[in-house]
């Protein structure tokens, strides 16, 4: 067999929806944009949704709307992708990274807590492979550490404290304590990139809880000011007879999502209940089979959040970083692509650069050690799963 690692999973519904919209002559942010904002809104509980053209658009977007730049600093963990640390850098802020907990890959909340000083403005968690992070915790940390924060702007000042901006890239459709990713965090950043579970090829969407004091709809507003060079009407409100003139806001940035984009999220959004279904359903034979093995795996479904099911990480005790390399290799040899996620930042180079130094965070490098992630995607039928658990306890038995 030849199985892929995270291919998406495109059907005709898919391809009818972006036939519909180059069809139309309208290809750009337009009705389909904006419907598919509707959607991601309703599906997430909240009461305006913003559809980017990449989390990462979406989380600096969000970092500048609340006024966080120079001067000030954000929290995020080690163990994660860069664009949950680069959109910190991009804002002139500076880049706080914390270790992870010495028995799960979410960060270390004492740390956190420790790390906050008079200069933090935010808190960027990462619902690492679709597990929400415990925000109860993160919550009673912000809030007890309230003396300490000084607003800037009048976001912040109606917040009143750090405010909590999701990485939330892998986690749509997970839920926590029965509330949708997305109503859960102050801000939370959405990934529709190629290989996530919901996918625009390209794209990304934020959503926000409500701020008392605070309107939704100028919040809205200005993330479309911000993601369109800071031009008052975009280019559906110009078509209007008559309505060719707008004004530019301020020298803002240039990353809306486009209707060929969210025509295929429309057709996702139809499916997306069976897709995530189909990820519980792989999880649960691949729990079946590693647990009991002692390989330590990700706790996607419990009492407390129910995952997206974006991400099967392995983590096989005791072996080398070489071991984990020649177990790869033979799931490759065998037609199986594995990934590995993640490589800490402190390890990356621009990183490094910065002064990070991995031995300061010496959980995340166990963590990632001897961590193998296999493929979990909704194109896997149930013939393939059978061979990734044959093969792969197979080998995983060989160094246990």
């Amino acid at each position: 067999m030849n199985i892929s690692f995270s291919p998406p999973d495109i059907t005709e519904a898919e391809i009818e929806e972006v036939a519909e919209a180059l069809r139309s002559g309208w290809i750009t942010t337009g009705p389909k944009t904006k419907e598919l904002e509707r959607q991601v809104a309703d599906f997430c509980g909240v009461r305006r949704a913003v559809c980017l053209n990449s989390q990462t658009a979406c989380a600096e977007m969000t970092l500048r709307l609340l006024g966080i730049g120079e001067g000030d600093e954000v929290i995020t963990c080690a163990y994660t992708y860069t664009a949950s640390a680069s959109v910190v850098c991009h804002v002139g802020a500076k880049l706080i990274m914390v270790d992870t907990q010495k028995d799960s890959l979410e960060m270390d909340y004492e740390q956190m807590e420790a790390a906050i000083t008079e200069k933090t403005k935010a808190i960027i968690p990462v619902d690492l492979g679709g597990i929400p992070c415990d925000y109860d915790r993160i919550y009673e940390i912000v809030q007890r550490k309230k003396g300490l924060f000084h607003a800037a702007n009048p976001i912040q000042k109606a917040i009143g404290r750090v405010i909590i901006v999701a990485d939330a890239a892998h986690a749509f459709g997970a839920t926590w304590h029965g509330k949708p990713a997305g109503s859960i965090a102050d801000f939370s950043n959405f990934s529709f990139h190629a290989v996530k579970n919901f996918t625009t090829a390209e794209g990304g969407a934020v959503t926000w809880r409500e701020i008392e004091g605070i309107d939704s709809e100028e919040i809205y507003r200005r993330y479309q000011l911000l993601s369109l060079h800071g031009q008052s009407k975009d280019a559906l409100a110009k078509t209007q007879l008559g309505a060719w003139e707008y004004d530019i806001i301020g020298p803002w940035y240039k990353c809306n999502m486009t209707d060929v984009a969210a025509a295929i999220g429309l057709a996702q959004m139809r499916r997306y209940p069976d897709l995530l279904a189909r990820r519980k359903e792989i999880i649960g034979k691949y729990d079946a089979a590693f647990r009991p093995l002692g390989v330590e795996v990700l706790d996607h479904y419990n009492e407390e959040h129910q995952s997206s099911g974006h991400l099967y990480l392995t983590r096989v005790p005791g072996i080398t970083p070489e071991q984990r390399q020649e177990m790869i290799v033979k799931m490759a040899e065998a037609g199986i692509a594995c990934n590995v996620h993640y490589k800490p930042m402190p390890m990356m180079t621009a990183y490094r650069k910065m002064g990070f130094d991995i031995k300061d965070y010496p959980n995340a490098y166990q963590k990632f050690a001897n961590e193998i992630t296999l493929p979990l995607h909704t194109k896997l039928t149930d013939e393939e799963v059978e061979y990734v658990v044959e093969v792969g306890t197979a080998i995983y038995r060989q160094y246990l």
